[in-house]
């Protein structure tokens, strides 16, 4: 029975943490404080956190019968033993458990190039200790993939506002490693981080004799991005008023053909009436 509640337990746990990993970001090599603090997150909300500080359960060491060892004596440790072999096989299946979702849970959430850098570890414990030492203080490695990402990161929407700060605390990020870059360089990286239709904005930045500080870059391309947007909706609203015009183009026309026979066939008809008057009164008259 014990075995089996710890079994149930253990996949409960499981289960749990898979339903916070989603909220989890990518570990890109940047975001290392805000990706650790949502993991932590996951791990004490799947009730796992336990596993990060509990060591992996000692098996208890095999027993043997003294040469002078009562027979007594001998059954009661062999039933101490048991009871210990026992609470074992449990704690154990439920720490195994426990780690194995954690270090699925940890590597689900790293970016595939970073991940087959890490070396591989039983614990997530250890685990987690090799990735803090790539990621924070002094390591090249984190610089490294802070200047590999500052350079390819491209403006996919969302704000671009949001776009440069991201990029801008990047580029904080390795001042603090003394490998810092200049404002202009940065607003450069920013540019050309941009998708095409930013294009105008970009040429005639190159061909200004300003120089943009971070404010102004954020400013200039908010208002662009504005621009782009309200051009967006007056087209849409231009090819709605055409298609509307359109659908009520052809049914105006249809319309008036259906009206022109009958005026025409009443006013015949009524001529027709009128003069067969006339001819009758005059054949009257002459009589």
């Amino acid at each position: 029975m014990a075995g089996t509640s710890s079994s149930s337990n253990a996949s409960t746990d499981g289960y749990s943490l898979m339903g916070y990993i989603k909220d989890i970001p990518t570990l890109k090599g940047d975001n290392y404080e805000e990706w650790k603090r949502e993991l932590d997150l996951a791990f004490i909300l799947g009730e796992v956190d336990w596993v990060l500080t509990t060591p992996c359960p000692i098996e208890p060491a095999e027993i043997f019968r003294g040469e002078k060892e009562s027979d007594a004596e001998w059954q009661k440790r062999e039933r101490d033993n048991a009871s210990l072999i026992m609470s074992y096989d449990i704690e154990h299946a439920k720490w195994s458990s426990a780690n194995k979702n954690c270090l699925a849970a940890v590597k689900n959430t790293i970016e595939p190039t970073i991940l087959g850098s890490i070396p591989e570890y039983d614990t997530v414990s250890k685990y987690l200790e090799s990735i803090k030492s790539r990621f924070t203080g002094s390591s090249k490695f984190y610089a490294t993939q802070l200047i590999k990402q500052l350079v390819t990161e491209r403006y996919h929407g969302g704000g671009v506002k949001d776009h440069i700060l991201r990029m801008s605390n990047m580029a904080s990020k390795l001042k603090q490693k003394d490998l810092g870059i200049s404002d202009d360089f940065l607003v450069h990286l920013v540019l050309s981080s941009l998708p095409k239709n930013f294009d105008n904005l970009v040429v005639n930045y190159k061909i200004s004799t300003e120089n943009w500080n971070i404010e102004e870059l954020i400013s200039n391309c908010v208002q662009e991005e504005e621009r782009h947007k309200e051009t967006n909706g007056d087209s849409i609203n231009l090819v709605k008023d055409n298609k509307e015009k359109s659908h009520r183009s052809p049914s105006s026309k249809e319309k008036q053909p259906q009206h022109l026979p009958q005026k025409q066939q009443f006013t015949v008809e009524t001529r027709s009436v009128s003069t067969l008057q006339e001819d009758k009164t005059f054949q009257e008259r002459s009589s």
